[in-house]
């Protein structure tokens, strides 16, 4: 990574780990998963509600722990707000892929600024902070199409 791209790396964790996007809860109707890195940890509830189609309609999260965990989490709910489950879904595997550098993107273009965390592959317990939120989300997605509004999920897994 080159000097000029680790500034920007940095600003935007710090941006959104001070600022955190779509932070808070949702009170009706949301799919609400409970995660946690016991290794470090960090921890997030994040809420998804999804329309009748599926589709998210809107995501919040709260939560503590690393600038990582945080600014992953606040980034992936303006990714995926608004899109269809396996969009999000996509999104999702893709961001695993750039975090621990095993496989291939399919669609490098739909992460945009998700792109800047591909330096946490170097820090395997980061790793696991930036997973944290999309592991959520995954459990989330499950749940819903399980018809479940209540879970965990660990980025141990």
């Amino acid at each position: 990574m080159n000097d000029e791209l680790r500034e920007l790396y940095q600003q935007v964790i710090l941006d959104h780990s001070r600022k955190p996007r779509n932070h808070g809860t949702i009170a009706d109707g949301a799919v609400h998963v409970h995660g946690d890195n016991p290794s470090c940890g960090d921890e997030i509830d994040l809420f998804v509600k999804f329309d009748e189609a599926g589709k998210i309609a809107d995501i919040k999260f709260d939560g503590q722990g690393c600038a990582i965990s945080q600014a992953s989490a606040s980034m992936m709910t303006l990714k995926v707000k608004g899109r269809q489950q396996v969009d999000a879904t996509s999104l999702a595997r893709d961001f695993r892929v750039i975090v621990t550098g095993e496989g291939k993107v399919a669609n490098e273009d739909a992460l945009g600024e998700l792109q800047l965390l591909e330096g946490v592959q170097h820090f395997p317990q980061r790793v696991k902070c930036a997973m944290l939120g999309w592991r959520a989300l995954e459990q989330a997605i499950q749940m819903h199409n399980a018809g479940g509004s209540e879970g965990t999920a660990s980025s141990e897994d």
